[in-house]
């Protein structure tokens, strides 16, 4: 799982600081003008390798669960990064979402974590998908679904509480369980699809909520062609975008840049397509030059050794 973890870690570092520099660019413009590497400055204006909050947040959620899953402690590391730039790439804060910095205001004020995150419906941006993936590790091991649910809704509903934004982080977990143990992209989708499919319909939610990711849970996500596919930072859009680039592509360069290259939001579909791809194919097929280039490269490579170290040692009770 080593590889998985480090190649995680590192792509969604550099999927998000691919798209830094285009963030809001539309398609055609991209087209045009196509991301083929990591560049600088543009409407962040920062340096090349430069990751945002995205990975910041991810890198964070890590920290927090290298000593166990404690809700309070993980929502104390959002603030300390919104407040202090805690594993910001250049230890401040240039990017961070309305709902976000909302939630991290109210926890801030001594709001419990468990009821901080926004749940209006204009609040299903994909601000708690983009630093989710680290419990596709620490539930590796959880058997039961119904548990990994509840800790990923926890996890979500810090920031971002309504039922939308906690299926889509849900969903996306789920999938990145699969391809820890399975090989094919594909089968890991399918896997997917049966245990979500199965779990909800055990359950007592909203069926008008579900029917949002019909094409993701329902259809094959990759048979939608692009222009069917919005890129923006609506969370059904994001992963739906970001699993598209996964299932159509061979190698991690190729899925990170189609992610860029879609527009819109895209360190964010970069981010999350990237720390899929990176755990599916292992550190040793990442770009070496990206890896050595992608800010605080030494950090995030010895974050990764940590959260392996303690996610394979067992927990006190």
């Amino acid at each position: 799982m080593q590889k998985q973890i480090t190649g995680a870690f590192y792509g969604i570092a550099i999927g998000d600081a691919l798209g830094v520099p285009v963030e809001f660019k539309t398609r055609s413009y991209l087209k045009e003008n196509p991301i083929t590497t990591l560049t600088g400055y543009g409407c962040w204006n920062q340096p090349a390798g430069t990751f945002s909050d995205d990975s910041s947040l991810t890198f964070c959620t890590a920290e927090s669960l290298i000593g166990g899953y404690d809700v309070q402690r993980m929502a104390q590391t959002f603030v300390r990064w919104s407040s202090e730039g805690y594993w910001g790439a250049h230890n401040e804060v240039f990017d961070i979402g309305h709902t976000t910095r909302r939630a991290l205001q109210r926890v801030g004020a001594g709001v419990s974590p468990l009821v901080s995150g926004g749940f209006e419906e204009f609040e299903n941006g994909n601000g708690s998908l983009m630093r989710i993936m680290p419990l596709a590790f620490f539930l590796a091991n959880e058997n039961d679904i119904h548990q990994r649910y509840q800790i990923i809704r926890e996890v979500s509903a810090i920031t971002h509480q309504h039922f939308r934004s906690v299926l889509g982080c849900f969903i996306y977990v789920e999938f990145l369980r699969a391809l820890l143990s399975l090989k094919n992209i594909a089968e890991a989708y399918l896997q997917m699809q049966r245990s979500v499919n199965a779990y909800v319909a055990n359950q007592s939610f909203n069926e008008a909520e579900i029917k949002h990711y019909e094409r993701v849970l329902q259809q094959n996500i990759a048979e939608v062609s692009e222009q069917q596919l919005l890129s923006s930072g609506y969370v059904v859009y994001t992963l739906e975008s970001a699993l598209w680039c996964l299932l159509r592509t061979n190698d991690y360069a190729s899925c990170v840049l189609l992610a860029v290259n879609l527009g819109g939001d895209t360190d964010t579909t970069g981010a999350v397509a990237g720390a899929a791809a990176g755990l599916h194919y292992g550190i040793d097929q990442l770009p070496p030059a990206w890896v050595n280039e992608v800010v605080k490269s030494s950090e995030i490579g010895h974050l990764a050794n940590r959260f392996m170290a303690a996610i394979n040692t067992p927990m006190k009770p």
